[in-house]
């Protein structure tokens, strides 16, 4: 296919910087960009105009459900390029059906979590923010001298990654050149290839007892709902840390809140279910806890990468060569 029409269906307030100008000027040589203004519904006759003509779909955040109608009013449509993490809730199953390929810019968006993710276990092992409090509360540091006694640091300790996906991968990268101990659980995954990426492959029981951190990278699937709950947190050492940067329903929150008001564990938590907790919820006001509203993920100028890696992907689907990361239909059961 040379010279694509190319339409683009996101909500721009939460995509800035996602389609730089530089990156929607290779675009339009790329193909032909039926509007710079992306499609936030589907459903007047504008959009019903730019679909009848689009060969390549560029989503985004916000993008409108790419169900039966869209593909009764885009005839021409060949390629859909999500440009943000899962296209769950954006792209209907009768897609891939109608032999369309689907793309995503899922790698792009796991390297700042799995920045954020090692920035975060840096942060824990040293027991930065406990030490930002007191330090903050005396004015002096008496009670800081006294901590630099005790175990912490991040020399030799333990790290347990739940999840080998994309970001659970790069997190073990990331900490390759650090003098930690890194265990994995993910059943998908068989000791030998635990080994290859320098882990050691461990059930979640293990991982939980022997971690002095954890940190979630599981999808969100109905078997991962809960998959840390009260009796996965009892395991966890005393003044261990649990860092959760992937989906907040992948632990049981009440079980969560009820450890971390005993004050036995930290968290830096990132995500919730629901996404943002109750205004009265202790996530806000316990001392133990680090809580951010979803950043971990492509914000600002990181979301250049994922418009940098559609446009790569509109490349080679327009010279006949394999998307690097199409997804198919039956990856759908096992992405976040």
């Amino acid at each position: 296919m040379k010279h694509p029409a190319i339409a683009l269906a996101m909500q721009p307030s939460r995509t800035e910087h996602v389609l730089s100008p530089e990156t929607l000027h290779r675009l339009s040589e790329i193909g032909r960009l039926l509007d710079v203004e992306p499609l936030e519904r589907f459903d007047d006759n504008r959009a019903k105009q730019i679909l009848a003509e689009a060969d390549v779909l560029i989503t985004g955040w916000g993008s409108p459900y790419v169900g039966r109608d869209v593909l009764a009013a885009a005839p021409r449509l060949r390629l859909i390029a999500h440009a943000a993490g899962t296209v769950k809730g954006i792209v209907d199953e009768q897609v891939f059906d109608a032999g369309i390929a689907v793309t995503h810019a899922a790698e792009a968006n796991a390297i700042p979590v799995a920045e954020f993710t090692l920035a975060a276990i840096i942060f824990a092992g040293k027991q930065v923010f406990r030490f930002r409090d007191l330090y903050v509360a005396d004015r002096d540091r008496d009670r800081t001298h006294a901590m630099q006694r005790l175990a912490i640091g991040n020399y030799r300790r333990t790290v347990g990654i739940v999840g080998a996906s994309r970001i659970g991968r790069r997190v073990v990268e990331l900490l390759r050149p650090f003098a930690y101990r890194v265990l994995l659980f993910d059943p998908t995954v068989d000791a030998v290839e635990a080994s290859s990426l320098g882990t050691e492959k461990v059930d979640l029981v293990t991982l939980m007892k022997q971690s002095d951190i954890v940190s979630l990278h599981a999808p969100s699937l109905p078997s991962t709902l809960h998959m840390i709950g009260t009796e996965e947190l009892s395991l966890m050492r005393e003044g261990a840390t649990l860092i959760n940067t992937a989906r907040g329903a992948l632990i049981d929150e009440a079980a969560l809140l009820k450890t971390l008001t005993s004050g036995r564990i930290d968290a830096i938590i990132d995500v919730t279910e629901p996404e943002i907790p109750e205004p009265m919820s202790a996530f806000y006001d316990l001392p133990n806890v680090f809580l951010t509203p979803h950043i971990a993920g492509a914000v600002g100028l990181e979301r250049g990468r994922l418009g940098d890696m559609v446009a790569d992907e509109i490349v080679r689907f327009v010279n006949g060569e394999p998307l690097l990361y199409r997804i198919l239909h039956h990856d759908l059961a096992l992405i976040a």
